[in-house]
């Protein structure tokens, strides 16, 4: 998301720096210079905020710690590292959704594997098992359907020293997403309700807009909006929902970020997400959010590793058809269920777009 950030950013006139701990990252080569450096690297981040005028992030996982340092010093953060703290740790940010009076799943904090059983008779099965901090596309998670799964998902979740939340398990009928995006001067603007689908916990399908009813629709947005008041910060944020058959809405998770939940914005949009947020943190009006047509992106996965250089086969099919979009991300290896791009296709309606998405995604050949 780095990369397709920077390009925004470029197109606009910005110059871009950006920090990764890989040489060449993706995001740097659109970017005007890179500091090599870990996230974590108090240093290395202040050198990227000395060099920028506003600092923003595009991954969570980072030390938040200096960048709240960095803010009271008079740097320009945003979102502030107050608001990634508080997200960082998924029992802090679902109990600050509670106290609010937000509709979350139950969940209990459980600090050893006596307490994780307290909360399996508490909570009922199944149950969610998380931990509150470092879970990264379904890492971090276990579905726990039984008692006897309660032991191998601790072993699996614990390593001494991270914290555990046991969370009610929602049979959700369909997960849903808000990219929404508050200016600084404290206007807001929602994107059109999408519909994901996801498979090992990582997304594979976007449809937007979803297809809910007009009440469910603005139930949710008013859940985005109260969830922006709550942070009062800058920036686009996600916030992704779980939907049940009864019409009742939760929180899942904020992500305080551009989201891939929100990729279809970019051709599917008169702002795309990416644009929005360069607006949001440098003072800039926010755009229109407007949907121009049904859209549908679907991520592209690495099937098994390829350490090295390969090809991908079959794109010359893909652009051949109107309104289907390639996004390549200039990774340099391909993992398995590792994302490496995405296609958003375009359509009069959400049927046709899903086949000509599908078709594409099945039309490509990723090879050695």
């Amino acid at each position: 998301m780095g990369r397709m950030f920077a390009f925004e950013a470029k197109r606009m006139g910005y110059t871009v720096v950006v920090l990764d701990p890989t040489p060449d990252c993706p995001a740097s080569q659109v970017s005007d210079s890179q500091i090599v450096g870990s996230l974590f690297d108090g240093e290395a981040i202040r050198k990227l905020a000395q060099a920028t005028d506003v600092l923003t992030f595009e991954f969570e996982h980072l030390d938040a710690d200096i960048l709240c340092s960095l803010g009271e010093q008079g740097y320009k953060i945003r979102p502030s590292g107050r608001t990634l703290k508080l997200i960082q740790d998924k029992f802090v940010q679902k109990l600050l959704f509670k106290e609010s009076g937000l509709p979350v799943p139950e969940f209990v904090k459980a600090r050893d594997l006596s307490e994780a059983k307290v909360a399996l008779r508490h909570l009922g099965y199944p149950l969610m098992l998380k931990s509150c901090t470092g879970g990264y596309d379904g890492k971090g998670n276990a579905y726990v359907e039984c008692e006897a799964d309660l032991e191998k998902a601790w072993a699996n979740l614990y390593n001494g020293k991270n914290e555990i939340m046991a969370e009610e398990f929602i049979p959700f009928e369909r997960e849903i997403s808000v990219v929404a995006a508050r200016g600084a001067d404290g206007s807001v603007c929602l994107f059109p309700i999408a519909e994901n689908t996801h498979s090992d916990n990582i997304l594979k399908m976007t449809k937007a807009p979803a297809d809910i009813s007009e009440q469910v629709r603005l139930k949710a947005q008013a859940i985005a909006g109260k969830v922006l008041d709550i942070f009062g910060d800058v920036g686009v944020f996600c916030v992704e929902m779980f939907l049940t058959r009864e019409g009742n809405i939760f929180i899942n998770e904020v992500a305080p970020r551009t989201h891939n939940s929100g990729h279809f914005t970019i051709e599917g949009c008169v702002t795309s997400q990416f644009e929005q947020h360069l607006r949001a943190i440098t003072g800039m009006p926010l755009g229109s959010a407007r949907q121009l047509k049904p859209a549908v992106m679907v991520n592209i996965l690495g099937q098994s590793l390829i350490p090295n250089s390969f090809k991908i086969k079959g794109i010359e099919k893909m652009l051949k058809e109107e309104e289907v979009y390639f996004h390549f991300y200039g990774k340099r290896f391909i993992d398995s269920n590792k994302k490496i791009g995405h296609i958003t296709a375009l359509a009069d309606s959400i049927e046709i777009a899903e086949k000509k998405a599908l078709d594409a995604l099945f039309s490509i050949d990723i090879t050695e």
